[in-house]
């Protein structure tokens, strides 16, 4: 595409002619325009702005890079091809990630104390003295790569990319014949851990880099861990402990345990497979891709296979694994409790689609690999 020499497509032009001639002056000028023009920008400018500015990032200097990646992630936001802009902003989101740990490796090394609170500046003399300027560039920056990061992965192709989910899925898929569901799950499923252990620049060594940072400095990014955290296409098996039954489930894109709940609620007690309080069409569809919060209920105690508390604040990968399968346990609510329902990520679609209630020795077989009701640890 043609960009005019006015707007925002001029100046993503000219910002991205300036970056590669490396020529300073021209490129501060550009980066000036970028942000100024932004707000204005025509669609066709963002669709085709977004993966060029996502291009040159590497080449951009250190400082200015991360607003350059927010720039990036707000065309997606609007429309913009998060698979074409992801490599250069899931990169520099590793490079601001090992720069954050060495800056708290460097911190504790030259006296600790508490971390530096970013602000809106570069960081200071006595900062890049301790701890080097890219490590501290690294910390300063963190929250911006938090954030154009997320807005890349909201998208479900983005997400599988990054782990390399797509080089198993023909082996996840095999399970979706009618063979029982404990046959399929030992050996047909890699979970996760092996999943993200397939690629050093996969979703597991990030969010190792950002535990190493919220173990370093006492703060976590949690929009970006949740984000890290998402599944797609996730097999479940929920056993309801009040009536007997089980049930095997498929999620996908749910943020976190409160939308996870809801979801939950609506295809098992909506569903009218068990008793209890289902939730209105309303919240169902703010939890799946309708815009807004609407009050719900919670309608279960969500627990884990060993007794313990799983909490709504939680997210679906808290759910521990069992023979490859994620195992959850439905108990009565020991109390009641309300809140807005939604999703964590307003941008990403959530779903949870019930595949079907599980024969009677399935579920006995899955009632064994977990511990009798009691009282709630956790």
């Amino acid at each position: 595409m043609i960009f005019s020499k006015a707007g925002f497509g001029g100046a993503v032009a000219d910002f991205e002619a300036a970056v590669v001639a490396q020529d300073a002056k021209r490129s501060g000028k550009a980066f000036i325009r970028l942000q100024e023009t932004f707000g204005r920008a025509k669609e066709t400018e963002l669709f085709a702005g977004g993966p060029r500015l996502a291009a040159v990032l590497e080449q951009v200097p250190p400082s200015p890079r991360a607003v350059v990646a927010v720039l990036v992630g707000a065309c997606v936001e609007r429309g913009a091809d998060a698979e074409r802009c992801a490599p250069g902003v899931l990169a520099g989101l590793r490079a601001a990630l090992e720069g954050a740990v060495a800056f708290g490796e460097a911190w504790a090394a030259t006296g600790g104390g508490a971390f530096p609170v970013p602000d809106d500046g570069e960081p200071g003399e006595e900062i890049v003295e301790r701890t080097g300027f890219e490590a501290a560039v690294g910390w300063w920056t963190l929250s911006q790569w938090e954030m154009a990061a997320v807005a890349l992965l909201n998208h479900r192709a983005v997400r599988a990319g990054l782990d390399g989910a797509a080089a198993v899925r023909a082996g996840l898929d095999e399970r979706a014949a009618g063979a029982r569901l404990d046959e399929r799950a030992a050996g047909a499923r890699l979970d996760d851990a092996t999943v993200r252990g397939q690629a050093d620049s996969g979703r597991g060594e990030l969010l190792r880099l950002l535990t190493a940072v919220a173990q370093a400095s006492g703060q976590e990014l949690r929009c970006l861990s949740y984000a890290l955290q998402v599944l797609d296409d996730e097999p479940l098996v929920v056993l309801h402990r009040p009536s007997a039954t089980g049930y095997l489930l498929r999620l996908s894109g749910i943020g976190d345990n409160f939308q996870l709940h809801t979801l939950l609620a609506d295809a098992l007690i909506g569903g009218g497979h068990v008793a209890g309080r289902a939730p209105s069409p309303q919240e169902v569809a703010v939890c799946r891709e309708t815009p807004g919060q609407v009050e719900t209920a919670g309608s279960f105690e969500l627990v884990a296979p060993d007794g313990d508390r799983l909490w709504n604040e939680g997210t679906p990968a808290d759910i521990p694994v069992v023979d490859g399968v994620r195992l959850l346990v439905l108990d009565e609510p020991s109390y009641a409790r309300s809140w807005p329902a939604g999703r964590f990520f307003p941008g990403m679609r959530g779903d949870l689609i019930l595949e079907r209630a599980l024969e009677p020795g399935e579920t006995e077989r899955w009632f064994a690999r977990v511990s009798p009701a009691g009282e709630l640890t956790g």
